[in-house]
């Protein structure tokens, strides 16, 4: 073990998602949510990180704050895991692999360290709300932009048959071992978007922000069967009215907003 350790904060004004997103894919670490800020730990320095988080918050206009320390080792690892609690949404029941079972719940298993999405975010639980409601056993089901595999997980648990995609090639490898965590079974999987697929499905959860929503709409659009449910999540207040007008050939069944997420259930007509 190191004699010391990095621990770089970011605390942005709005859209904590966005720069949790990016932190994820620029840095193996293990990355803690608290009190609206993000915290990156790890052995060696970050300076390069804090530039990069920098940059981005400059291209987005959106003001944050850094700081970053370097800190006498300990088990740092240890107190991360203690800080991170299970949560119940719907049906579901999230936590640690080192939290105990609740029997009386679809227990869903998830490392955060491994990737983001551990049912804690707003954006995350609506889409689980919106799985619990809608998935019925045997559906097809596609999560564009999977993350740690939590949404896929549960449309598993539902029982439907789960095809995930990530340009991320480490989100792709945690979500498969959050699966295997889970004895859950991914019928496809691969890096890349949803332009990848030739497959219409039942149900198809992009959980991603709302520029990428906008950007392969018509990609999004595509991979609905007729009749089938498209659920748009990460949609902070500024853009919702312009993925409604984007998905203006959609119906809409349902909105969930908490705080300044939205969730938009839709479906094809």
């Amino acid at each position: 073990m190191n004699e010391y350790y990095y621990e770089l904060t970011v605390i942005p004004e709005n859209s904590l998602e966005i720069f949790s997103s990016f932190l994820l894919e620029i840095t193996n670490s293990a990355l803690e949510e608290k009190n609206d800020s993000l915290i990156v730990r790890a052995s060696e320095s970050l300076d390069d990180i804090e530039w990069a988080t920098k940059q981005l918050s400059q291209k987005l206009q959106i003001p944050i704050k850094t700081k970053l320390i370097k800190l006498k080792n300990e088990d740092w690892i240890s107190k991360y895991q203690n800080s991170i609690k299970p949560i119940e949404v719907g049906s579901f029941y999230i936590r640690p692999q080192w939290e105990r079972e609740k029997t009386n719940l679809t227990n869903i298993i998830i490392d955060p360290a491994l990737a983001f999405g551990s049912g804690h975010h707003e954006s995350t639980a609506s889409c689980l709300l919106c799985i619990d409601k809608y998935v019925k056993p045997n559906f097809t089901l596609l999560d564009v932009g999977c993350g740690s595999g939590i949404l896929a997980i549960a449309g598993d648990k539902k029982g439907a048959i789960v095809d995930i995609c990530d340009t991320d090639e480490v989100s792709i490898k945690s979500s498969i071992d959050n699966f295997s965590l889970n004895n859950s079974k991914i019928n496809k999987s691969w890096i890349g978007s949803v332009h990848m697929s030739q497959t219409q499905y039942d149900i198809v959860i992009a959980n991603i922000i709302a520029d990428v929503i906008i950007m392969i709409n018509k990609d999004l659009k595509q991979s609905v069967k007729r009749g089938g449910i498209l659920i748009l999540s990460g949609i902070i207040n500024r853009y919702y009215d312009s993925i409604v007008q984007k998905f203006y050939d959609f119906e809409i069944i349902e909105t969930i907003q908490k705080k300044e997420w939205h969730t938009l259930v839709l479906r094809k007509i």
